[in-house]
């Protein structure tokens, strides 16, 4: 019995002879491709293509063919599959046969209601506003902002209330009617800071439209209209600017106060005068009525034959009677 073969250790190559190795087996696999191609040009002479490709699958099928579709490095494996994922994204191809038409992205699109307000507008519902409307509310806000911002208050220089002589004081009434106030002064003493619509400037202290829109004479200050957010911003006017330039224009209190009596009693003689010439428009229409009454209450006879009488002396006579009251009478006949 002989003793079992001792196995030998397979020989470790280096990386020169692996490189050298790699390439002597590329150039034989490339010598034996050629071959196989001019084989199979010879099959394709005698006995036709398709016995060709047959034979040429059914030989040498140890040789490793790789697929079509194998990219040759892993490099051009990572475009392939990037150039997959964006052929599957791509959009389909357009169909010619559907003619000319247009393609709108209904995401980006912006109902404009055609430019008519609808009940949302008006009542603030909740609808999407534009970028261009979203940027003017910004801006008008931040306008607001650096409007009603309050300076820094400075013990030296800050302007104090005439009243009271305090630093906090209302910026607001500075900027409008240049009047050094605090708002508690203005509360307290309503007679001078109080605020006068411009209704009660015209009805109290008789003033008019053109002076009430000059804002060197009397400035003025906007605030919403509390009846409606559509209506026009309210004009509010200092009471102690206001009631200056009223004394100035009636020469004082008194003057104004016969200004106001004497509109009083001219409005008081329009509506008398207008009352009895209603009157008398009244008394007319009456009268006139009541002589058409008596034109139509007149009865007018309207006669007609009833009878022929004939007397003893041979005097023909005719009866007649009114149909409409019954009242007779006798017409000779000559």
């Amino acid at each position: 019995m002989s003793a079992p073969s001792a196995q030998v250790p397979a020989p470790v190559l280096t990386a020169s002879q692996a490189r050298l190795a790699a390439l002597n087996r590329l150039k034989a696999k490339n010598k034996l491709t050629s071959n196989h191609n001019s084989n199979n040009n010879n099959n394709n002479n005698a006995s036709g293509s398709s016995s060709a490709l047959t034979n040429r699958d059914a030989s040498h099928s140890y040789v490793h063919k790789p697929n079509g579709n194998v990219p040759s490095t892993a490099r051009n494996m990572v475009q392939q599959q990037q150039q997959s994922k964006d052929d599957q994204n791509a959009p389909l191809r357009r169909d010619p046969g559907l003619g000319k038409y247009f393609e709108y992205d209904l995401s980006k699109l912006h109902n404009s209601r055609g430019g008519f307000l609808t009940e949302e507008d008006k009542d603030g519902g909740d609808r999407i506003k534009s970028v261009v409307e979203l940027a003017r509310e910004k801006e008008r806000e931040k306008k607001l902002m650096r409007e009603g911002e309050e300076p820094a208050i400075v013990i030296d220089k800050s302007p104090r209330c005439v009243e009271c002589g305090t630093l906090e004081i209302n910026n607001q009434f500075l900027k409008v009617f240049d009047i050094r106030v605090c708002k508690n002064c203005e509360k307290k003493i309503p007679e001078k800071y109080s605020l006068l619509t411009k209704t009660e400037c015209k009805e109290d202290y008789l003033l008019t439209d053109p002076e009430l829109k000059d804002e060197d004479l009397l400035p003025h200050l906007l605030r919403p209209n509390p009846h409606a957010s559509t209506y026009s911003n309210m004009m509010l006017f200092l009471r102690l600017q206001v009631e200056k330039v009223a004394w100035d224009k009636w020469d004082g209190e008194d003057g104004l106060d016969k200004e106001w009596a004497r509109r009083e009693e001219f409005k008081k003689r329009k509506r008398e005068e207008k009352f009895e010439q209603g009157l008398r428009d009244l008394r007319k229409r009456t009268r006139n009525n009541l002589y058409q009454r008596r034109q139509e209450s007149e009865h007018v006879h309207q006669f007609e034959d009833v009878d022929e009488l004939v007397n003893d002396q041979g005097d023909k006579k005719v009866l007649q009677r009114c149909y409409g009251c019954g009242q007779e009478q006798e017409i000779e006949v000559l």
